[in-house]
């Protein structure tokens, strides 16, 4: 399987797992047109690249209200598959956090344009790839941590106290 990020810090619990098929290595002298490949010799691409990728997450994932309420974080894993003509299939949560955040990774990647697909021996091929995307909280301020859920200190701002992180 394919990971854009090189480090994970994951920190779930009750982590929802969706039934994924089960995807083989292929010799790619035996392949046929429904194959899911992990291995290829050119991955998917975002359209431009990984810090379009980063811009389109940036502008478009943003944090559920209930999850950034209940400072629930943690990093959502989605599994997908790059088409040949590059549409974005087979949406699912390989490893999620909480409802609100699973289905927030899952609706960003759904609304994706269409990428660059894989190659393997000059032909595009479908391919398996797994996005991980990191939803954080910043740490409230000692004002906040005395008083009630909702009460937010005059001249505070709620929208300040989250971030989503990506590693690409």
């Amino acid at each position: 399987m394919l990971f854009i990020a090189q480090s994970f810090n994951v920190q779930a619990q009750d982590a929802i797992v969706a039934e994924l098929p089960e995807i083989q290595k292929v010799n790619p002298g035996q392949q046929n047109g429904d194959q899911i490949f992990t291995e290829v010799d050119e991955i998917p691409e975002f359209p431009n690249g990984q810090d379009a990728l980063m811009k389109y997450l940036m502008e478009n994932l943003r944090y559920p209200t209930e999850a950034r309420n209940n400072r629930i974080q943690g990093t959502v894993f989605v599994t997908f598959v790059v088409e040949k003509d590059g549409s974005i299939t087979d949406v699912k949560t390989l490893r999620g956090v909480a409802p609100s955040l699973d289905e927030e990774s899952i609706r960003v990647v759904k609304a994706m344009p269409k990428w660059k697909p894989g190659i393997l021996k000059g032909e595009p091929v479908r391919v398996q790839f797994n996005l991980p995307l990191r939803f954080v909280l910043d740490p409230l301020p000692p004002k906040m941590l005395s008083r009630k859920e909702n009460e937010i200190p005059k001249g505070m701002k709620r929208f300040h106290d989250y971030r989503i992180c990506f590693y690409l």
